[in-house]
């Protein structure tokens, strides 16, 4: 649970703190006035980097040279952590734990659990397998220590066969042992990302179908296959099948890095056929199953933020919502909307303990 936050020069705003009920958390105001800013910000508490993909120094409040980050967790037996985040301009992004540098974020990621749903999520559907790589790393990165690691193993392996393909085509020649020391090191991670990602699919597939059940009023039926390279050749085998292709592609055509998810819906693609209405209650189904599935793993439960998600909503499916995030117990919940009294509507009818937070031009009014 996050009891407190505290922002400085940290995007729109130049000086806030905020005080958390430890059930549901409603911020309030038109677009552009900062809500998603301060979803951002816990975000990057909990998992070191903003949700938007930006780099530090675009997190920094316009004419500000730095921005500072402070949040108050509690868990479940009272004992509390300050965490703080800090960027000064030109310089690494330092991360400290009751005053306490962290040394490694392997180490520090997953220890606050969280999980986001915003707009742009539907990329996870219409978009390139990237997205839904980034969705199975920042599941699995928050339960294991160690599949963070052997992904940042892998990857770096990665750009280092990659370029060194470019450098042999831009010089006209070839080095065998070079590549092969690459090609050695590679195998052992790229497995382990492999195994613990097929593994999270097995367990994270019956509730997805099971929250898209709940969620759509089970009007239709949703199922994930995971799809691998690997699933049929180990990586050494495939890098010395496919090294005439990589030599001419000049890029690494087999592994890991090119794992996807399918989605399917009674059978069909989700991509070409599902309905906006459809897609809307398929995303909400994947966040919430991987919510889900963190818990579970992490046998804590992990913040969860909601960022615009009511927007083209009628209140009955809002209510019918947030019924749901209520009565299914997903802990501390945080949601942003552009209409308060739609939102304060339905919460004051179904949550007992909740706090309202009006923004505006970076300022919040509680």
């Amino acid at each position: 649970m996050l009891t407190s936050l505290k922002l400085t020069h940290f995007k729109n705003y130049e000086s806030q703190t905020l005080v958390f009920s430890e059930r549901l958390n409603c911020l309030t105001g038109l677009n552009g006035m900062g809500k998603t800013n301060v979803l951002d910000a816990i975000h990057y508490l909990c998992l070191c980097k903003s949700n938007a993909g930006l780099p530090d120094k675009n997190l920094m409040q316009h004419g500000a040279d730095f921005f500072r980050l402070e949040g108050l967790f509690e868990n479940e037996t009272g004992e509390k952590d300050k965490v703080v985040a800090k960027y000064a301009a030109g310089q690494k992004r330092i991360m400290e734990r009751n005053g306490n540098t962290v040394g490694r974020l392997t180490d520090f990621i997953g220890r606050y659990p969280v999980v986001m749903i915003a707009p742009d999520d539907v990329a996870l559907v219409q978009e390139g397998s990237e997205e839904r790589r980034r969705f199975l790393d920042v599941t699995l990165s928050q339960i294991s220590p160690g599949y963070l690691q052997q992904l940042m193993t892998y990857n770096a392996l990665l750009k280092q066969r990659n370029a060194l393909l470019k450098t042999f085509a831009a010089e006209r020649r070839f080095d065998a042992s070079l590549l092969e020391a690459i090609d050695q090191q590679m195998p052992v991670p790229a497995q382990e990302v492999f195994e613990q990602r097929k593994s999270f699919i097995e367990g994270f597939e019956p509730l997805f179908a099971d929250l898209y059940t709940a969620i759509s009023g089970n009007r239709e039926q949703v199922a994930v296959a995971f799809q691998s390279d690997l699933l049929d050749t180990p990586l050494d085998v495939l890098l010395t099948a496919n090294l005439e292709k990589d030599r001419h592609l000049q890029r690494t055509t087999g592994g890991p890095h090119r794992d996807d998810l399918q989605l399917w819906m009674d059978g069909q693609v989700v991509k070409k056929f599902a309905s906006q209405g459809q897609l809307k209650s398929i995303l909400l189904a994947l966040r919430l199953a991987q919510y889900e599935f963190l818990r579970t793993q992490k046998q804590q439960a992990p913040l969860l933020l909601l960022d615009d998600i009511f927007d083209k909503l009628d209140e009955q499916r809002v209510r019918q919502l947030v019924s749901l995030l209520l009565h299914r117990n997903f802990g501390q919940i945080f949601i942003t909307d552009t209409q308060r009294s739609r939102i304060e509507s339905v919460v004051a009818s179904l949550a007992g303990d909740y706090k309202m937070f009006e923004v505006e031009n970076g300022r919040i009014i509680a």
